[in-house]
């Protein structure tokens, strides 16, 4: 008689796997700062070959490592696809937080911990996934490449990038990518009152310019006139900027969310006038309002060392924020609101992401959702922020924006990342593996 094989639920193992993960201090300070990846690494290394994986340990410097295997599918002429996610997380005062923030504790049906949101709880899913497979003997449609990352929460110079740049054929034949941040719920309400679960996926993400601003003047005595106080020219340039309204841009994936979006409300969508829409879906709007427009936030300012001194230069850091396919606009119009005597260079330059809105790959994470949640409303949405998608598309990656999670009402998702009593709800974890499960063997 054949040995019968018992299907073990990824939902089974996903709580304790996160659990373990939360308790790696993987805090990254900044700017090559951190307590390293290492251990975490390991773990999830050991997690996979438990599960019959092999995978590969790829440090970029003393401590900051990444893991990357592939797991086989059922039909290797399919292309592959890329499952990523970052294993550092960013610093947490023990002193502000209920529980402490490395504990992985369990309390009020949430496991607390600094990562728990971002992003160690995809990793444990994804993890859980893999183990869940591997029991029923189980495999993927199509070969799926993991790889679980250092210093995404810095510039991704010991992670993402440094793989990309050295490693890039590890990728090789990947087609799409999926990370964080989406597939979770979002609560609201139609027009009419009734609940609707919206499940935003990211298609696309803003572009990353960071600025700095310097302006130069005549150094002098504070106490007297002085008509090239490099002070006051950043002072004016900043006002102009920060006084500037940017026009709206609507991308691809913000026009099909405003229109979905919208029909799932039952309200009206007027694209010609979108702060108008943006009024009448209520609390959905939070999802869009900060990508339909450029934006450019001044951050840091420095001059002077006395009191009684002007000094020659002040400088500005500013937040810039591209969507897809306006730099160069948005560029040229920054130029011409600084006026002369300040100059502005790059800190971080990246592009925007976008993905296509149509695709089997959404759709595949659609489905996957609703395997779940058949009352979720899927739409496409773009992340203000960014993550590793960036580097990940540089390889024609199609890279989406899909962890998975079910979340309560009222439950406040998207201030737990990098907030204080970080905490992800046990159920939403298992729901969530559930779904990537259903993803991978369908998709």
């Amino acid at each position: 008689m054949a040995e019968r094989v018992v299907h073990v639920p990824a939902s089974s193992d996903v709580v304790d796997i996160c659990a373990r993960l939360l308790r790696f201090d993987t805090t990254n300070y900044g700017n090559g700062d951190s307590a390293g990846e290492r251990d975490a690494a390991e773990f999830v290394a050991q997690v996979l070959s438990d599960a019959g994986v092999e995978s590969t340990i790829y440090e970029s410097a003393p401590g900051r490592a990444s893991v990357v295997a592939r797991l086989a599918g059922q039909d290797p002429t399919l292309p592959a696809l890329l499952v990523q996610g970052h294993l550092d997380v960013v610093p947490a005062t023990a002193a502000d937080w209920t529980v402490p923030p490395f504990s992985g504790e369990i309390r009020d049906g949430c496991l607390w911990g600094r990562g728990a949101v971002d992003m160690k709880d995809f990793c444990a899913m994804v993890l859980a996934v893999v183990r869940s497979l591997a029991t029923a003997g189980r495999r993927p449609r199509r070969d799926i490449v993991l790889a679980f990352v250092a210093d995404e929460e810095d510039r991704g110079e010991f992670g993402a990038n440094w793989l990309t740049a050295r490693h890039r054929d590890l990728f090789d034949g990947c087609a799409a990518a999926i990370s964080e941040s989406g597939g979770y719920t979002y609560h609201v309400r139609a027009a009419d009152g009734r609940p609707v679960r919206l499940y935003p996926v990211a298609t696309a993400e803003r572009g990353t310019a960071h600025l700095r601003l310097s302006a130069s003047g005549r150094a002098g005595h504070g106490s007297r006139r002085n008509d090239e106080n490099a002070v006051l020219r950043l002072v004016g340039a900043l006002h102009r900027l920060s006084g500037h309204q940017w026009p709206v841009r609507l991308t691809p994936t913000v026009t099909a969310f405003l229109e979905r979006t919208g029909a799932a409300l039952g309200v009206e969508t007027d694209l010609s006038d979108v702060d108008a829409t943006l009024a009448r879906l209520g609390a959905a709007a939070g999802l869009v309002e900060s990508t339909v427009r450029n934006s450019t936030t001044p951050t840091v300012l420095e001059a002077g060392y006395k009191v009684n001194v002007i000094p020659s230069v002040a400088t500005a850091l500013v937040d810039t924020r591209t969507l897809p396919g306006t730099e160069d606009d948005l560029l040229r119009d920054i130029d011409s609101l600084l006026g002369p005597h300040v100059r502005r260079e790059f800190l971080t330059r990246q592009p925007a992401v976008e993905a296509p809105v149509d695709s089997a790959w959404f759709s595949a994470m659609a489905d996957a959702l609703r395997s779940q949640d058949p009352g979720a409303v899927v739409v496409p949405y773009c992340m203000g922020g960014g993550t590793d998608a960036k580097a990940f598309s540089r390889l024609g990656i199609d890279c989406y924006g899909f962890a998975p999670l079910w979340l309560p009402e009222g439950f406040a998702y998207r201030a737990m990342a990098h907030g204080v009593d970080e905490r992800v709800p046990v159920e939403g974890l298992r729901f969530g593996a559930e779904v990537l499960d259903h993803f991978f063997t369908h998709c």
